[in-house]
């Protein structure tokens, strides 16, 4: 039987980063003898390579939605890739709109890709990457059953989690997303489920630090993301029997702990629990 694991490359929520916090989120599958990134934020590049994956290695990139703690750096990374010795093309899943970020992102670097290219013998870098529009729907990868539906995180409509089976090895990711019953159903029977979770204790100093000036923020938390108790609630209910914590808000705040996020999933879920940090290897 082949190795399956998930790496945590960034557990954080949200775009901003500070001195000594996690990075935003991204994750590295290793499902059926393939290597797939889910989300690309900011230090995913870096974090792909300290676990070990040569960039030239990686068989297949998802972006759930189109919030820049989940697509920042997916250009860099394909580029770096490219100057790492890619050759041949990539396919990447996400929703609509990420082809125009990918043709900006190309013409933002043209007299770079131009250069390297009669310069340095490389192929075409647009070539290397195969959009495909991600739906709510299940297809094959390689022998990998992909499974989508649309989660809940709004304003955005096109906004996902995914399910990855092969062979009786199964992974759920929620994506960014509120409490949904349909997580329940569609995160059944997988050996791991990976959902992201706020404190929402955590809410109220997390809006005072940032310091917006209104609530928006606060009421696009409470409304788009998911608290501790609701992720233990769907968990249980599926029955997985491991669960995984990522994209933690708060992430930074050191008046929170891992008790913390303890106390509010163990009343509720008793499988096994992995309070997501950055480089963190879960196997399934």
């Amino acid at each position: 039987m082949t190795h399956s694991s998930v790496t945590l490359l960034g557990t954080k929520g949200g775009p901003a980063i500070r001195p000594g916090t996690p990075m935003p989120t991204s994750s590295l599958l290793r499902l059926g003898g393939k290597t797939i990134v889910i989300d690309a934020g900011l230090g995913v590049t870096r974090g792909i390579c300290d676990a070990g994956v040569p960039l030239t290695g990686i068989d297949a990139i998802f972006i759930t939605h189109l919030h820049s703690d989940h697509y920042l750096e997916l250009g860099p990374l394909i580029h770096t890739a490219w100057t790492a010795g890619l050759k041949t093309p990539i396919p990447i899943y996400g929703p609509e709109g990420l082809g125009a970020y990918w043709r900006g992102f190309l013409a933002s670097m043209e007299a770079d890709i131009a250069l390297r290219i009669a310069d340095e013998g490389r192929p075409d870098l647009g070539s290397l990457v195969a959009l495909q529009k991600l739906e709510a729907e299940a297809f094959t990868l390689f022998d990998i059953k992909v499974s989508a539906i649309r989660n809940q995180h709004p304003p955005l409509v096109d906004s996902f989690a995914l399910r990855f089976d092969h062979k009786g090895k199964s992974v759920t990711f929620s994506g960014d997303t509120a409490p949904i019953q349909d997580m329940v159903g569609f995160a059944a029977g997988s050996d791991l489920l990976i959902h992201e979770a706020m404190l929402s204790e955590g809410i109220a100093a997390l809006c005072a630090r940032v310091g917006n000036g209104d609530d928006r923020l606060r009421i696009h938390l409470e409304r788009s993301h998911s608290s501790a108790q609701e992720v233990a609630r769907i968990a249980a209910r599926a029955k997985v029997p491991a669960l995984a914590l990522h994209h933690l808000i708060p992430s930074d705040d050191p008046a929170f702990t891992q008790e913390h996020w303890i106390e509010e999933i163990r009343p509720v879920f008793d499988g096994m629990l992995h309070l997501g940090r950055d480089g963190m290897i879960i196997e399934f």
